[in-house]
């Protein structure tokens, strides 16, 4: 991948959510210390009567909030930073926390809200003349549908999101378009492809000093090493590597995805109980943060666990079956297919069809919100 070097990979990762007097906080910065700053600014700008400051605080506010897994918080935090926002007229103060609130419901699983709440914020962003903000709710745009498994709807727009962010010297889209596109291949089962790009993109995320991105990408490395080739202590070495970065930054979420990943290699691997208590310490991460997502995926890992360290088969196939109609309500296309595929490998399938048009059973993934954001999506509006 050297000759896909570009000068994004030499530009330093910024972190275009902290504004205003929180401008020069690092991307790097611990979220207990984003928040601690963020409260007392916003305390300031109250004070001050300064509705633009009010409205810039409570979005650093928000995400970090968001990040640290504080959801009803992060929820009255975007939302208070939109009316300030809205009660100065700034519409690109107003698109920031938009796309706060549609981040937000992606991480609850409220992926027809994150549709509106994102396509609104691109919409925003537009009139009021921020590239930047309308390029983090098209790429918001991008990932929930990616998110969903609906890779023909998204594939195109992550590629165009890549070659913008090239184009710009963006660092940390750079990064987050190559992981999005990788964890298309990985699923698919293109591990070479899958690989090259998990690399670049930690390899970007280094020379951009954006250790997030970088835990990110060594977090998909070890995932395609240990799945293609069965390098077991290669990847939990990166995974270790990436936890660290994780925890410096307290980032709750990508914490808790990094122990669900050592389990999968754990499990992989054939260290079933291992692979038990770290799925079952991701579930109680995510249970915590209240994600949906997370919740499910690590309750897949265990139900597989336990059957392979001789729970009976009744009680794996009750479990997957209900995890498959809980997949199919959040509407996780490449979610119920693991399910299903879970199933067939332990030996419990096939389960009983629930009926009807859900997703991943042939009918439509997206909600029609989605579907209709994703055609309004245009990256040219970046230029």
């Amino acid at each position: 991948m050297a000759s896909q070097v570009s000068e994004a990979k030499r530009a330093k990762a910024s972190a275009p959510e902290y504004q205003g007097a929180l401008g020069s906080l690092s991307v790097n910065a611990s979220l207990p210390e984003v928040l601690a700053r963020g409260v007392e600014e916003l305390r300031a700008a109250e004070q001050a009567g300064d509705r633009r400051e009010m409205a810039r605080c409570g979005l650093a506010v928000a995400e970090a909030y968001r990040r640290l897994g504080r959801i009803e918080e992060a929820d009255r935090a975007w939302k208070a930073s939109y009316r300030a926002a809205r009660s100065d007229g700034h519409e690109g103060a107003m698109a920031w926390a938009l796309w706060s609130g549609g981040t937000l419901a992606r991480q609850r699983g409220a992926f027809a809200l994150a549709y509106r709440l994102l396509g609104l914020a691109a919409e925003m962003g537009e009139r009021g003349g921020d590239v930047v903000v309308r390029g983090y709710s098209l790429a918001g745009l991008a990932e929930t549908g990616r998110i969903q498994g609906d890779y023909e709807a998204v594939g195109r727009l992550h590629e165009q999101l890549l070659a913008e962010a090239r184009r710009r010297g963006e660092a940390r889209h750079t990064v987050w378009a190559l992981e999005g596109i990788a964890q298309m291949h990985r699923n698919t089962g293109a591990y070479d492809e899958a690989l090259a790009l998990f690399e670049e993109a930690a390899e970007t995320a280094l020379r951009a000093d954006d250790r997030r991105g970088w835990a990110w990408a060594l977090r998909g490395i070890a995932d395609v090493v240990s799945v293609r080739d069965g390098q077991v202590e290669r990847a939990l070495s990166l995974l270790s590597q990436a936890e660290e970065a994780c925890r410096e930054m307290r980032l709750s979420s990508a914490l808790a995805y990094n122990h669900k990943m050592r389990g999968n290699v754990l499990y992989r691997a054939g260290r079933y109980a291992e692979a038990r208590e770290l799925y079952a310490r991701a579930l109680e991460e995510f249970r915590e943060m209240e994600e949906p997502r997370g919740t499910a995926l690590s309750r897949l890992g265990l139900v597989k666990a336990r059957a392979r360290l001789g729970r009976e088969a009744a009680r794996s196939a009750a479990e997957l079956a209900e995890l498959r109609s809980i997949l199919d309500g959040i509407g996780l296309r490449h979610a119920r297919e693991m399910v299903d595929k879970a199933a067939a490998e332990l030996g419990v399938g096939p389960l009983p069809d629930g009926g009807g048009d859900v997703p991943g059973g042939g009918g439509p993934v997206l909600p029609a919100s989605g579907a209709q954001a994703l055609r309004a999506a245009r990256v040219e509006g970046l230029r």
